[in-house]
């Protein structure tokens, strides 16, 4: 019994070793809550923006917030190396979101998705996000359920996650 429980933390920490001693590029996904303050914001875009400016491809849905600071970060370093996928339409986004989307050249819509609530698209889209990615990066509150769902089937994935709380 101890020994499966070991194996799995074998596993994230050769995992962790191994991308730490990447020097190439990466896909990482950037998630996150709409609700986030204006400095997190801020500090989430110089993050992208650095994240793609030091070559990584960076994948990210289109929603206000967390989203769209990644975007705005991603679009100044390097928007070929950014893909936006969202959960429904480019029509279905918020109003304050399009206007940065329609500059992006690698945009996945899901018009199939229009007629499910936002939160079950969300999640279809998400895990699309992960299929694409090595790593993930989210923002969320403990009460994120989408989010800290989406982090849970990325590390049953063997993704490496990192997870950031706001509260």
């Amino acid at each position: 019994m101890t020994q499966s429980v070991n194996i799995p933390k074998l596993d994230t920490l050769a995992q962790e070793l191994a991308a730490i001693q990447q020097t190439g590029s990466k896909r990482i996904a950037l998630l996150g809550s709409r609700h986030v303050p204006i400095t997190h914001q801020q500090l989430i875009e110089i993050m992208s923006y650095a994240l793609v400016l030091g070559g990584n491809r960076l994948v990210t849905s289109g929603a206000t917030g967390t989203n769209l600071a990644a975007i705005k970060g991603a679009m100044r370093a390097d928007s070929n190396l950014l893909t936006v996928i969202l959960p429904q339409s480019l029509e279905r986004q918020p109003k304050e979101s399009q206007t940065q989307l329609n500059q992006v050249i690698h945009l996945v819509e899901s018009p199939e998705n229009d007629d499910l609530s936002l939160a079950e698209a969300s999640t279809l889209c998400n895990r699309e996000i992960i299929s694409r990615c090595q790593q993930l990066i989210c923002f969320a509150f403990h009460d994120s359920h989408t989010l800290l769902q989406t982090c849970e089937e990325a590390e049953n994935q063997l993704k490496l996650v990192t997870l950031f709380y706001f509260d």
